[in-house]
């Protein structure tokens, strides 16, 4: 065997170990929503003794699925509508605009990527309070406009600059505007890239936890599916196979997601690279 096949084979081989590390905390988590409390506080990374689905009928009832459901798609929808429309816009007026002023406003415009949430938070909270956006699911929405858009801004700004400046000027020869320009002509290019947002902000948004507890926590009807699984540990209750169960149905839809749109992801950072 060439050197070559051997080191593409041992890579493979690591490759293969390092997926199944990151996915044994999921495997424990769905073996552990088909147990009992009983089993799980006996053996928690034994298989259950019989499968059983009644502890998510039992979750879907008491936490009403459904409705955290829609929540969750109303908070995610939001978010992703307005870091689309915002970033792309930007990162195609920024890239287009050669000036210092530019330069600086592109560099604010990435920097929160650099300071922590935690830092910001209590800020954040206040700031949220007086605008009347918390225990809102459209509060929460709008809010991962500011926190998604720094990331969403560096990805589109270096994908613009490979676009070539002649569509620009022909279509502004055809009589577009500025707006019409963009939606017709720089838009549709963006589609690589824009999915690879998507999905990155999907994967982000729906699992979020730190934010909507901080922010609408406190009424039931605008929790989220993540916030539905910390119900079932507290101080004076664990209920470790319903919080497992809750988890598996809040993380679910986004790895269903994730499965059917990741090609894209490969495409989207490849593209980017090679037109910045």
């Amino acid at each position: 065997m060439s050197t070559r096949k051997t080191g593409r084979l041992l890579g493979e081989i690591v490759m293969i170990l390092l997926s199944l590390l990151f996915l044994y905390p999921l495997f424990l988590a769905v073996i552990n929503s088909m147990k009992s409390f009983q089993e799980v506080m006996t053996d928690v990374i034994a298989l259950p003794k019989k499968l059983t689905f009644a502890n998510y009928s039992y979750v879907w009832e008491f936490i009403n699925y459904p409705r955290l459901f829609l929540n969750n798609t109303v908070i995610t929808v939001l978010g992703l509508a307005g870091i689309i429309l915002v970033s792309s816009i930007a990162a195609y007026k920024l890239s287009r605009t050669k000036s210092r002023s530019s330069a600086i406003i592109y560099f604010i415009c990435i920097m929160p990527m650099l300071i922590p949430f935690q830092s910001i938070m209590l800020t954040v909270l206040k700031t949220a309070r007086y605008l009347h956006l918390s225990d809102s699911t459209w509060g929460l929405g709008l809010l991962y406009w500011g926190f998604g858009a720094p990331l969403a801004v560096f990805i589109y700004h270096g994908f613009v600059k490979g676009i070539p400046k002649e569509l620009d000027e022909s279509a502004m020869i055809d009589g577009a505007s500025g707006f019409r320009l963009f939606f017709s002509v720089i838009f549709p290019l963006l589609k690589s890239v824009t999915t690879t947002i998507v999905i990155i902000d999907v994967m982000w948004i729906w699992n979020d936890f730190l934010l909507p507890l901080l922010m609408v926590n406190g009424s039931p009807s605008t929790k989220t599916l993540t916030l539905a699984a910390y119900t079932f540990v507290g101080q004076y209750t664990s209920d470790w196979q319903y919080a497992m169960t809750a988890m598996v149905m809040a993380v679910l839809p986004s790895i269903v997601v994730f499965i059917f749109l990741q090609k894209y992801i490969v495409k989207g950072v490849v593209a980017g690279a090679v037109k910045g």
